[in-house]
């Protein structure tokens, strides 16, 4: 008895100390930190980029990488004379139109944070993110910010705490919540160190603007504080850090050593890898990629994939049926990202008066269907040994848990051959979401299973687009 008091204790005081670990600002002490367990299990969020970009609401479409991001009309579209922006917006607005006029036009006035959030659990997406302030520099909440009067949800638009009613809604739903914040502002971060290159009108820097350092000491960290403090998010999603300047110019490792050590999401809370130059695939909790530009396979490291489901984050009114991704493209990339070891931030663009696009609702509401057949080959799973195996009669992708290994293929038609190792030894083969017996062996002489897709009707098959086989071993 008293052994296994005293084994108690001792686990007792090592977790303790787990807990009380004080992170110093450095990247030596900074990356011991362990990822909470809950980010690596959730595989599947919900990304939102909404704003005043929302009103304008257009960019051409165009089919190389990032070129019909609409959130990025200030600097790429309104002053563009290559991509049609600069007509567009003199001719629906005209010659002397802002883009801060755009803000009180971004109202909001359908925003109802129950039902997205409703239709976010039904995606069966674990985590929502929004981009609290996007490169516009605009705030979707009421900030205290003396730089940004006059530029916040509070004061002009919806006048409304925009982040602070999702995060409620959020939250009471037992999701987790996240914020999205963009390192620079347009309006005061040039494009290059020795250079005064803006990414917009430089009549709108000198108007609106503050020096690097200044935006720095007195919007960025402050802010930073700011939204931890009062809306305890689970993750930070930072950007565009990366773009220009190190860590020691944007303060990163205190800023981070304070969040780990001192705030109240210490616990929990997960951050990416773009807050400064030279950061991506280095440093953070889990590392970047967004329409598939990293090169994920090599990282040793927790990593998430985001996108939209068009070409655009912000909603964009240029993009047809055409331009988004089906829902069963959706699916197999959210089963090929899971088995290659990382998460799904699928991106929603809602409009400007508050509501989700119904083309946007109907894919989540079908990955959603698909996952509550198959969320148990997704959810909690890891890598496994092989993440896939693609031929043109078939594609397997596998990932695991404990003693199990699940297989989901993409065809129907097609009985299934897997190589096991030889200390893998099958216990039984189920499919999830059908309750018939399944015919399966192995071939001891090559350590093969072989395992027989039952004859079924299209009403009679579980779902649609892909199917999982759960394989128990022997323990």
């Amino acid at each position: 008895m008293n052994k296994r008091i005293l084994s108690i204790t001792c686990l007792f005081l090592s977790l303790s100390s787990i807990n009380a670990q004080n992170y110093k600002s450095t990247w030596e002490s900074l990356d011991t930190r362990p990822i909470p367990t809950w980010f690596e299990d959730a595989k599947f969020g919900i990304f939102i980029h909404w704003g005043v970009y929302s009103v304008p609401a257009w960019r051409k479409v165009e089919s190389a990488r990032y070129a019909s991001y609409a959130e990025w009309y200030y600097a790429r579209v309104m002053d563009n004379k290559e991509n049609g922006g600069y007509d567009f917006h003199r001719k629906n607005y005209g010659e002397d139109f802002e883009y801060r006029d755009f803000a009180p036009l971004f109202k909001a006035e359908l925003f109802n944070p129950e039902q997205w959030v409703e239709i976010f659990k039904k995606s069966g997406a674990k985590y929502v993110v929004l981009t609290s302030k996007h490169h516009d520099g605009y705030c979707l909440w009421p900030t205290k910010n003396i730089y940004k009067s006059s530029w916040n949800s509070g004061d002009i638009g919806p006048q409304r705490d925009l982040l602070g009613d999702l995060t409620s809604s959020v939250k009471n739903s037992g999701l987790k919540m996240g914020i999205y914040y963009s390192i620079p502002d347009w309006e005061s971060i040039p494009r290059k160190i020795d250079k005064s290159e803006y990414y917009i009108r430089e009549e709108f820097v000198r108007k609106y603007g503050l020096k690097p350092e200044k935006y720095r000491d007195e919007v960025l960290i402050p802010q930073l504080k700011e939204l931890v403090t009062n809306y305890e998010p689970s993750l930070i999603f930072s950007d565009a850090g990366e773009w220009i300047y190190d860590d020691e110019f944007w303060k990163t490792k205190d800023f981070l050593s304070w969040l780990y050590n001192d705030s109240a999401r210490n616990k929990d809370i997960v951050v990416n890898d773009r807050w400064f130059k030279g950061m991506p695939g280095k440093h953070g909790d889990y590392f970047s990629s967004e329409y598939k530009d990293a090169d994920v396979n090599s990282l040793d490291k927790p990593w998430e994939e985001s996108r939209g489901i068009g070409g655009s984050y912000g909603f964009n009114r240029a993009e047809n049926a055409e331009d988004y991704s089906s829902s069963k493209d959706l699916i197999i990339e959210l089963i090929d990202i899971v088995s290659r070891g990382g998460n799904l931030l699928l991106n929603v663009g809602p409009t400007a008066d508050g509501r989700i696009p119904v083309v946007m609702q109907e894919r989540l509401l079908d990955i959603g269907a698909w996952l509550n057949i198959n969320g148990e080959a997704i959810y909690g799973t890891r890598k496994h040994s092989v993440s896939s195996i693609k031929s043109d009669k078939q594609s397997l992708y596998f990932c695991s848990k404990e003693n199990e290994i699940f297989c989901i293929f993409t065809k129907w038609n097609d009985n299934i051959e897997i190589n096991l190792s030889s200390k893998e030894k099958v216990k039984n083969v189920n499919l999830l979401g059908y309750n018939g017996k399944i015919n399966w062996k192995v071939d001891d002489d090559d350590d093969k299973l072989l395992v027989e897709i039952p004859n079924l009707t299209i009403d009679e098959i579980p779902c649609l687009y892909a199917w999982s086989l759960k394989i128990i071993l022997k323990e």
